[in-house]
């Protein structure tokens, strides 16, 4: 049986086919394979979380856990991200694109607030997180979402600027670079690569000058670069990537690296076999959230890897469809925040990917929607959300109805 929401909805597609807006459709029309896609990354996330998490207990520092810890908050993060999700969808385009600018103040003030001593919470030497009792919320996992709507909005609003550097481009620059004032002094240059990309991305998409935009990322290099250069942390990060064996890397900086690659081998084609990862043991560390990609070569060898990969493509790929199609129904501010989102999912995974591979250097950006982490798993599947009801809404006007 296909899967339905469990709810009716006036005005949709299969109102506009039958003439009839006045009855509530039975059965709403979308994408059933974007949402069982996502679901089946959740939940094969779950499965690997508790394989990579059910040895932590033994640690000192994990002593006071149940082995089962870490999967019952993911099952309650996946629950409470679905359902948000639920409600998100019933959310208009339009009402998105009109408080678009006050989310992204809104995501502003709380990565001022994380910074505030006493407010923000602070693990492993990084001030990221709010602490909310029932879990701790990541504003820069808000400020990726808020991104993509206001680059999405901005670009609409702008589109006569677009060739113009004071009017065009400046104004998103500024912002930009204040996010990621804000998110280096938490520090977490990951979320802040992402975001530049999302906006850079939806920039290009909308048409900014191409001159600009090749000037503009060949100074977003040199910044980065500088950032690098001057910290003495992350060049060191840097140097230890280049070489990861070196003995004085593999058991400082490239520790988690190298124990990373030693996880993909040992998984050749096949992997060891679900739970026998060796890795999982106190050797790889953070194995349940940014290292989780380790943990399923490990496991389920380069098959399971090329799976994983496969369905994030088709993720990827199936939200700039959705985007393209927005646009060519001159849904110009949907199509954008489609792609956006495409952008955001495509570049975060390739970054995590990238990272437990050894082809970047070590960020803490978790694997959308499998690592664990309440705070990412909800924001990811607004994102989606979203998604969804801008596919929804392009059926729904191809058939002449009204959203």
């Amino acid at each position: 049986m296909a899967f339905q929401f469990p709810f009716k909805f006036a005005g949709s597609a299969s109102d506009a086919l039958s003439g009839d807006r006045t009855r509530p459709s039975k059965m709403m029309e979308y994408d059933q394979l974007l949402v069982w896609v996502t679901v089946l990354l959740m939940l094969f996330g779950m499965v690997m979380v508790y394989s990579a998490s059910i040895a932590l207990p033994d640690s000192p520092k994990y002593a006071n856990y149940k082995t089962s810890y870490f999967l019952q908050r993911q099952a309650i993060f996946i629950m409470v991200s679905m359902l948000a999700g639920y409600f998100v969808f019933r959310i208009r385009i339009a009402l998105w694109q009109r408080y678009a600018s006050v989310m992204f103040v809104g995501s502003l003030a709380l990565l001022v607030l994380v910074l505030v001593p006493h407010i923000g919470f602070s693990v492993n030497g990084a001030q990221r997180w709010l602490d909310l009792k029932l879990f701790k919320l990541q504003p820069s996992e808000v400020m990726k979402i808020a991104a993509v709507l206001y680059a999405a909005d901005y670009t609409v609003r702008k589109q006569e600027y677009m060739h113009k550097l004071t009017k065009g481009f400046l104004p998103m620059a500024g912002a930009i670079g204040l996010v990621g004032l804000l998110l280096l002094l938490e520090p977490d240059l990951g979320a802040f690569g992402v975001i530049v990309c999302i906006a850079m991305g939806i920039l290009f998409l909308g048409g900014i000058n191409a001159v600009w935009f090749g000037g503009i990322g060949a100074l977003l290099v040199t910044i980065f670069g500088a950032i690098i250069f001057f910290s003495p942390f992350r060049r060191a990060r840097i140097f230890a990537y280049l070489d990861p064996w070196k003995e004085g890397n593999a058991l400082d900086k490239a520790y988690q690296l190298t124990h990373s690659l030693i996880a993909f081998g040992r998984g050749e084609w096949f992997g060891v076999g679900l739970g026998a990862s060796v890795e999982k043991l106190h050797y790889l560390p953070e194995a349940h959230t940014d290292f989780l990609m380790a943990v399923i070569g490990e496991e389920l060898g380069l098959v399971g890897v090329l799976v994983v990969i496969a369905m994030f493509y088709w993720l990827v790929k199936r939200a700039f469809d959705i985007g393209r199609q927005a646009i060519a129904i001159d849904q110009i501010f949907a199509g954008l925040a489609a792609k956006g989102i495409g952008i955001w999912l495509g570049a975060q995974t390739f970054i995590n990917m990238g990272v437990n591979l050894g082809i970047l250097p070590t960020k803490g950006l978790t694997l959308p929607l499998m690592s664990y982490g309440g705070s990412g798993v909800l924001i990811n599947c607004v994102g989606l959300a979203i998604l969804l009801r801008i596919d929804y809404e392009n059926r729904v006007l191809m058939r002449g109805g009204r959203p």
